[in-house]
């Protein structure tokens, strides 16, 4: 899955780069036009950029969030069966 997402952010980082690159070539428009069209381009790539990584930062917390829960049932879990075992025992050894 990490694979699949670091391609996925190479894709999107090379699109950045080449797509300006290709309409600064194909425009039909005048210097000035075609920067303000870049600017604006880059401004929207940056705000989805900034956009996509807020959502990554979030659904991280809520990752990591879920995982210390499981750690804490599987503990208590854990701690729950080594007093059953000990008890066990300890019937055991006073028969």
């Amino acid at each position: 899955m990490a694979d699949n997402v670091g391609s996925k952010v190479t894709y999107f980082l090379v699109d950045l780069g080449v797509r300006p690159l290709i309409k600064i070539l194909f425009a039909p428009k005048s210097g000035e036009e075609t920067r303000d069209l870049l600017s604006k381009k880059a401004d929207e790539g940056r705000d989805y950029a900034q956009r996509k990584a807020r959502e990554l930062r979030e659904r991280a917390d809520e990752l990591i969030e879920r995982s210390k829960d499981v750690a804490v049932r599987k503990k208590d879990s854990i701690a729950a069966a080594v007093d059953a075992g000990r008890e066990a025992y300890l019937r055991e050894s006073k028969s």
